[in-house]
């Protein structure tokens, strides 16, 4: 399915249970309502959401999502199968690429500060060790 059809369902379901339970439903009353399994409800409503077509609020109860603008589901398009998910794991991969490199390069960081400390160290040692030899003779 693509994101316009899974609009429609998410909509639908919204308001099939806000009138059956008389207040806005939760995201996981939606997914269980539309048999998707958490992520995918969680994405699609957080695109929706972007979208400006669902409202997602986070309150003492847990989130509840409420309609903001149905009519702006005609603006996606239809018929194409938008791999939104595999748009998401590419965004997710470069984020953690660029983390890895962050890492590597502190790492690195921390090995030459670590390498010049030591470097010091022993150069204190081999002077004092001079002084200790030249001092005794």
């Amino acid at each position: 399915m693509d994101l316009y059809e899974n609009a429609h369902l998410v909509v639908a379901a919204v308001r099939v249970l806000e009138h059956r339970h008389d207040n806005a439903p939760s995201i996981e009353d939606i997914c269980r309502e539309l048999s998707f399994s958490a992520e995918r409800g969680n994405l699609i409503v957080r695109k929706l959401a972007e979208l400006g077509i669902l409202d997602v609020t986070q309150g003492a109860y847990g989130s509840r999502v409420f309609l903001r603008d149905h009519l702006a589901i005609e603006q996606i398009p239809r018929g194409g199968q938008e791999d939104v998910l595999a748009e998401e794991l590419e965004k997710f991969k470069s984020a953690r690429k660029e983390h890895s490199k962050k890492i590597e390069a502190m790492q690195a960081e921390q090995a030459a500060k670590k390498k010049s400390l030591f470097d010091e160290i022993e150069k204190k040692l081999k002077k004092d060790l001079e002084k200790r030899k030249s001092g005794k003779k």
